[in-house]
């Protein structure tokens, strides 16, 4: 779910771009971050624990790692300071990640 209106913001989305997440498409706006992207499609689980307990989106600045993930093959990648891109490729990280 995205907030489309706002009474003092103003959204600058840019343009709609798709990327693929486990293997399912997802659509998204340029401006928006990875894990944001993933939240406002309703895929609230990012990545999974060495216990397999789940993470989800949580400080939203980079200063945890709830939202670590795969991005086009680079493990460990903080998805919620990073930018979606047209194309990209998207996986759950279990535990630690391994380079792919």
């Amino acid at each position: 779910m995205r907030i489309e209106e706002h009474p003092i913001l103003d959204f600058n989305r840019g343009k709609p771009i798709t990327f693929t997440f486990d293997g399912q498409t997802v659509t998204s706006y340029e401006n928006e971050t990875v894990a944001v992207a993933l939240h406002s499609a309703g895929i609230r689980i990012l990545s999974r624990s060495q216990k397999q307990r789940p993470r989800g989106l949580y400080c939203a600045i980079g200063n945890c790692a709830s939202c670590m993930m795969v991005v086009d093959g680079e493990a460990n990648v903080k998805t919620c300071i990073t930018l979606v891109q047209e194309g990209m490729e998207v996986k759950t990280q279990i535990g630690k990640g391994i380079l792919a």
